[in-house]
């Protein structure tokens, strides 16, 4: 089983991966798996266990799995135009199945949030149904959005893999020692490893293609941060703080203040998330929560550092999803699993290890910037203010950019020789999420969500 780079950056929409995307990409699947049996469904039930449940009207989730089953998918979806195709369903109760298919759809009454219910196999579970004309059961299926946009399926009480892929790489590793190992033996770097292992899904060209593409995209969620003013939606009426943040450092261009710089990585990380509030376009980096980390350190990398080289970029990326490689298969980067430090955590050690790279460390400062990122990260909650990915998110993502770069000048400054391993950090952060109470992951029961009144 195997992991590609492609798997951790997606594109996407907001507010969350695995509350947005990965129950649209359920019901996509869902509506595909019906085949014959769609011309004669008439009705389609939808219940949302544990997470999703309990803050799904907050993250979207009853929006994206009518998307889902009318055949959008979070990768081309319009996010300026799923509104009114939501509200059209809303008003006429009417739905057409993978845009084929008229049925009778009341969404209030055909989408159940079960928050109190969680199913053994992970708290983000969901169920579907189809029924005929006469009402009887036509099709069932299970899944579990499981973090980053990944989906399983399997039925009530278990999942199946998270990863089916069978490619044979030519450098697998599970856990960072055997990368390092790998690095070792080959003199590899740690993207070049990763580069190895890609090529055997696509070529080389197609790679570095893609990784800049997927950089575009990070940056113009970005610029479209940066110029949209207002409030995000929601209950918590939280103004869009990015747009006026980028006039002030503008009017600020020639102060001398060295930390300066650090304003502006705040400044790229806000907007990417408000954009990720509201909805909009980002990539899933792991996951929609933490999306905004891995592109303001690299538009940091880009402006104050040096933002000439192309290669820098894949290196970059190709570093970073080499590191959450790792996460996804030895841990968890689902909030609702471990908590925010397997989404904000492991982001925030992947930008640290990518920064690392780029700035010409070793493998083996490359993997003390990662443990470094994820060590101070240990133990952080989820616990998002009215179920919305808002506050305490946004912020969050803004702090843990900024630990990233400093995670990566400490390492820097040493021989990448230290106690504590990347390995020993995300194992702690598996057994601290696994041992955390479930109020405290992505259920809004808990932390902030509790002790911020909302007006």
């Amino acid at each position: 089983m195997a992991l590609s780079v492609f798997d951790l950056f997606s594109v996407g929409i907001g507010p969350s991966s695995s509350h947005t995307v990965g129950p649209m990409r359920a019901a996509y699947k869902f509506a595909q798996s019906l085949g014959a049996k769609l011309s004669v469904t008439t009705k389609i039930k939808c219940v949302l266990y544990g997470s999703l449940g309990s803050t799904g009207k907050g993250h979207g989730t009853d929006f994206a799995v009518i998307l889902g089953l009318m055949g959008e998918i979070p990768e081309t979806t319009d996010p300026r135009c799923t509104m009114p195709i939501v509200a059209e369903v809303n008003l006429s109760n009417q739905l057409k199945l993978l845009g084929q298919h008229e049925i009778f759809f009341y969404p209030c009454e055909d989408i159940e949030f079960a928050g109190q219910i969680e199913l053994p196999a992970h708290p983000n579970g969901m169920r579907l149904q189809a029924f005929d004309a006469a009402g009887n059961l036509i099709q069932e299926h299970y899944y579990y959005s499981v973090g980053g946009g990944f989906v399983v399926s399997g039925d009530a009480s278990g999942a199946e893999s998270i990863a089916e892929d069978d490619t044979l790489v030519p450098y697998p590793y599970r856990n960072a020692a055997d990368l390092l190992s790998i690095c070792k033996e080959t003199g590899f770097s740690i993207a070049k490893v990763a580069l190895e292992n890609e090529k055997s899904w696509r070529s080389e060209e197609e790679i570095r293609n893609g990784l800049l593409q997927i950089w575009n995209v990070m940056n113009e969620s970005i610029e479209n941060g940066i110029k949209t003013e207002g409030m995000l939606p929601g209950s918590l009426r939280v103004l869009r703080r990015s747009p006026g943040l980028y006039r002030k450092l503008c009017n600020e261009k020639m102060s001398a203040d060295p930390l300066a710089g650090m304003d502006w990585v705040t400044l790229y990380a806000l907007a990417v998330n408000e954009e990720n509030a509201a909805g909009g376009r980002v990539v899933t980096a792991p996951t929609n929560g933490a999306a905004g980390i891995i592109p303001a350190v690299l538009r940091y990398y880009t402006k104050f550092v040096d933002g000439t080289h192309e290669e820098d970029i894949v290196t970059f990326l190709l570093t970073a999803g080499a590191i959450g490689i790792i996460f996804k298969t030895t841990a968890s980067i689902s909030g609702a699993e471990v908590g925010c430090q397997g989404e904000v955590g492991s982001a925030c050690s992947m930008a640290a290890g990518a920064m690392a790279a780029v700035l010409g460390g070793s493998p083996a400062q490359v993997e003390n910037a990662a443990e470094i990122g994820m060590e101070h990260n240990l133990g952080l909650t989820c616990d998002p203010v009215g179920g919305l990915v808002q506050v305490p998110c946004i912020e969050r993502n803004a702090i843990a950019s900024i630990k990233a770069i400093a995670a990566a000048r400490t390492a820097l400054r040493g021989d990448g020789s230290h106690i504590v391993s990347l390995d020993s950090v995300i194992k702690t952060m598996r057994d601290t999420g696994l041992d955390m109470q479930s109020k405290y992951k992505e259920t809004s029961l808990g932390g902030l969500a509790v002790n911020v009144t909302i007006c």
